[in-house]
């Protein structure tokens, strides 16, 4: 565990997406006393065959608070549709604000290995978002701000070319992150068709005999980034 105080900035493409990919790992930092933010670019309101996306966008903004406060973490949903998240300047600069604004020391996302357009989106928004607010040259409201490490999430729907490196014994703090996700209906298979906590508590396991933990969560790191095969945080 890190011995400084450190933020731990997520985007995720919708509500849920960091909770089941990191959120283990943001419980085991809280606890110790760390600071952690989810941002949601979208609600993921159209996920819903038997609701409105108006109806559905209420129902995951309270589940995203919900599961951000059994995590002790605090939570920003953006304004982008669902499906139809872009990839433009506008989203760059809000990322880029996002980062000045928050000072994170570590920003993990999405793989851009992904068959999920919003998700791919997220991996470029949020990459040149960064990029973008560690530039001194670049003038925005809140002056630069350098992101030291970014992670990439381990995402069943973002698996091409995704290497698992980075892994972090999450035992201590799994109950919590089961309570956390078991806040999403559609994480309980209910309507989605897909067992995602039963998934992501197995990967857990499978994650952690690798790395000779009962239970973990893995990541990523750029190419730039690597120093070794395995790191443990």
């Amino acid at each position: 565990m890190l011995k400084e105080k450190i933020h731990i900035v997520v985007f995720g493409a919708h509500v849920g997406d960091a909770e089941l990919t990191t959120g283990a790992t943001l419980a085991k930092h809280t606890r110790a006393g760390h600071k952690a933010t989810i941002v949601h670019m979208t609600a993921g309101e159209k996920g819903n065959p038997k609701m409105s996306p108006e109806e559905y966008a209420k129902q995951k903004r309270r589940e995203a608070e919900e599961s951000a406060r059994v995590l002790n973490a605090n939570v920003r949903i953006l304004p982008y549709k669902d499906a139809e998240l872009p990839v433009n300047r506008e989203v760059k600069m809000t990322i880029c604000d996002l980062v000045r604004e928050l000072k994170p020391d570590i920003v993990i996302t999405h793989w851009k290995g992904s068959w999920h357009k919003d998700h791919a989106n997220t991996y470029r928004n949020v990459m040149e978002g960064i990029f973008y607010a560690g530039l001194p040259a670049i003038k925005r409201r809140l002056p630069a701000h350098g992101v030291s490490r970014v992670y990439f999430a381990d995402n069943w729907e973002d698996p091409y070319g995704f290497e698992p490196q980075v892994f972090v014994d999450v035992t201590e703090a799994f109950e919590t992150y089961v309570e956390a996700i078991s806040r999403h209906e559609f994480a309980k298979g209910t309507f989605s068709g897909f067992p995602y906590i039963e998934y992501y508590k197995a990967l857990a396991i499978v994650r952690g005999a690798i790395a000779g933990f009962k239970y973990a969560q893995a990541f990523m790191a750029p190419q730039w980034a690597r120093k070794s095969r395995v790191q443990y945080l």
